[in-house]
């Protein structure tokens, strides 16, 4: 029987979560004919966890993939329902904007986002084998057999890979939220040579919203002047719920505590690892014994639901055990449980197989990009697709992969982690792991990126008007306020006085006078010198005046990192010839094979010695050529 051909594609991809939507849309934007398949069209863009989206150095990548063209931000600011930036106490360096989102709206949303998408064909069926030629991918079969051809294939398949759900003793072949998992694409990729890893996550249960005593509950809302995800939004809805948080207590840890022996994660029938950042609350209770009690945020799943997330209850405790945890937290006496949670293990790849473009190294043609990288989250699976969407378009169309480094973007520092370094367990991006993060802040996310998605072809004529338009208002502000001179008259000292400012005798600059921490640029509204201009205009005026000596000191370090990062190494660096590299180093640096001196040194096992060596080897050879 011959093999039937269904369709030929520049680019399939695999997959239909947060990094399959961003790939898929990318690579349509850009001119290339694109399917994209998934297990269950329902599915798409499913948020098997919590419904939200950004929160800490979350909302900096979810900023940057829209500054890039993107979907994501705009199918939030269309679908939240409640909005707050985070860590405003602590500094714009590491303010995170985080919304509540209705999760059936954001699926519907950017579904019917992909269904009107030109050059996008969408599929519902079961990739079952990667097809390749001489290392070289040629297309798809699924599991009727069909055959799809692509010059381009892209793996986004989350969680799905041989899932298998876990409470208690029971243990279940299923993708999360009970839908189908992926059960012969595993073994396709070993065929292929690819070395998977075995990793865990989970969900906490839902609960009836009726059961609920709120009453008991602290009520959480979000700001009143909502900031949207996209650059792209005027107009912004407003909060439409209120979010709540309780706490356990010692009975809820009792109950934990005496029920260890029936936690799988205790038992030894959970084998992938989890991650350390989002622990279950047996984890937390056995880890942090000093502590009496843990926050649970109790957080709406939509608008036309009675479904509420315990946040912060993580489990895949048996039933019963969960029922008594969860009804022994405060106003969740009488909750009654919808869903429950549980685990989820899964496939994935080792990440270090990629290239920082997220091809293969070894499979021509072949990319990978969201959790089947050994990431976690909604915002990280997102990023890598559109970097992926990205690059699929450049490989087919002979042109240099796009790749942001770690001083441009937390999308660089997320993707050089994941391949320089790898990860031994789901990577969760944080604000810590952005060494330029004063430099890499959501506000700006459209000043460093605009640019580079205008030269890719994914940012409209209508972005980039906006984006230049804002620039020039910055710039002229800014030249404003440097060239006017306010003299130290009654009116100025009384407007200091009043804010606690200390006076002047002689002129100062506006620019000068908004350094001062007490002062803020509505203030001079006052004095009648404020501008009516934008609120994001007047928050980066303000960043750039306050922050001028600190963004001045990281710009230095980010021109030291660039240049370890443009000492190249050469391709085809046999490591083991190379005197004095340890045995470690030579072993990772023969795998791994950075680009550059600056991706050698982080990589976990190359020493400062190491990298001595390399430089020292690399002008040795800079003098034999010449």
């Amino acid at each position: 029987m011959s093999e039937y051909i269904g369709g030929e594609y520049d680019v399939i991809v695999v997959g239909a979560g947060h990094a399959g939507c961003e790939a898929a849309l990318a690579s349509a934007r850009l001119g290339c004919s694109t399917a994209i398949f998934t297990l269950n069209l329902d599915s798409i863009a499913n948020m098997p966890c919590n419904p939200n989206i950004g929160g800490t150095a979350k909302g900096q990548l979810v900023r940057e993939i829209d500054a890039l063209g993107g979907q994501m931000g705009i199918t939030a600011d269309a679908t939240f329902i409640q909005s707050k930036i985070l860590n405003r106490s602590k500094g714009p360096a590491v303010y995170s904007l985080r919304a509540q989102i209705d999760r059936r709206a954001y699926q519907e949303h950017m579904k019917l986002t992909l269904e009107q998408q030109e050059n996008l064909d969408l599929k519902q069926a079961e990739v079952i084998e990667i097809l390749t030629e001489n290392k070289k991918v040629k297309g798809i079969r699924v599991h009727t057999g069909t055959i799809y051809l692509a010059k381009v294939v892209i793996l986004t398949t989350g969680t799905y890979l041989k899932s298998r759900i876990i409470i208690g003793d029971v243990s279940i072949n299923s993708g999360p939220d009970g839908l189908f998992p992926a059960n012969k694409l595993s073994e396709s990729l070993k065929a292929l040579g690819i070395e998977l890893m075995r990793f865990k996550t989970g969900t906490p249960a839902r609960v009836n919203r009726r059961s609920i005593d709120f009453s008991k509950l602290i009520e959480q809302p979000g700001d009143e002047e909502i900031v949207p995800f996209s650059f792209m939004t005027d107009k912004p809805n407003e909060n439409q719920v209120m979010c709540y948080l309780t706490y356990t207590n010692p009975e809820t840890h009792r109950i934990i505590n005496e029920n260890l022996h029936r936690s799988p994660l205790y038992s030894g029938d959970i084998e992938g690892v989890g991650a350390r950042y989002c622990p279950s609350i047996e984890d937390k209770v056995v880890r942090f014994k000093d502590k009496d009690r843990h926050q649970v945020f109790v957080e709406p799943m939509g608008l036309n639901t009675m479904e509420m997330y315990l946040q912060g209850v993580s489990t895949s405790m048996p039933e019963d055990v969960q029922q008594e945890i969860i009804q022994s937290i405060p106003g969740l006496e009488n909750a009654k449980v919808m869903r429950p949670a549980y685990a989820i293990e899964y496939d994935c790849i080792n990440p270090t197989q990629l290239k920082l473009s997220l091809e293969f190294k070894e499979i021509d043609g072949l990319f990978s990009a969201g959790q089947i990288n050994g990431s976690s989250g909604y915002e990280e699976a997102a990023a890598q697709g559109i970097m992926a969407g990205i690059n699929a378009v450049r490989k087919i169309r002979n042109l240099d992969p796009f790749v942001l480094d770690r001083s441009q973007a937390y999308i660089g520092v997320l993707i050089d982690d994941l391949v320089i370094k790898g990860t031994n367990e789901p990577y969760r991006m944080m604000t810590s792991r952005a060494e330029y993060r004063l430099w890499l802040r959501q506000d700006n996310a459209d000043m460093r990126l605009t640019e580079l998605g205008r030269e890719i072809g994914l940012v409209t004529d209508e972005r980039y008007n906006r984006f230049l338009e804002k620039k020039k208002n910055i710039e002229e502000e800014l030249e404003r306020l440097k060239k006017t001179i306010i003299s130290p008259d009654r009116e100025i000292n009384d407007f200091l006085e009043r804010h606690n400012s200390a006076k002047i005798v002689t002129g100062i600059s506006l620019y000068d006078l908004l350094r001062r921490p007490e002062i803020e640029y509505d203030h001079l509204s006052e004095i009648g010198q404020a501008k009516d201009l934008s609120r994001e205009v007047k928050q980066q005026v303000t960043i750039t005046i306050k922050y001028e000596g600190y963004l001045k000191r990281q710009m230095k370090q980010i021109e030291q990192f660039k240049r370890m990062e443009e000492r190249r190494l050469p391709d085809d660096l046999d490591y083991n010839e190379i005197q004095g590299l340890r045995i470690e180093a030579r072993q990772k640096l023969s795998k791994i094979r950075p680009e550059s001196l600056g991706q050698a040194s982080r990589i976990s096992g190359v020493s400062p010695a190491d990298i001595s060596v390399l430089l020292i080897y690399l002008e040795t050879l800079k003098r034999k050529k010449q």
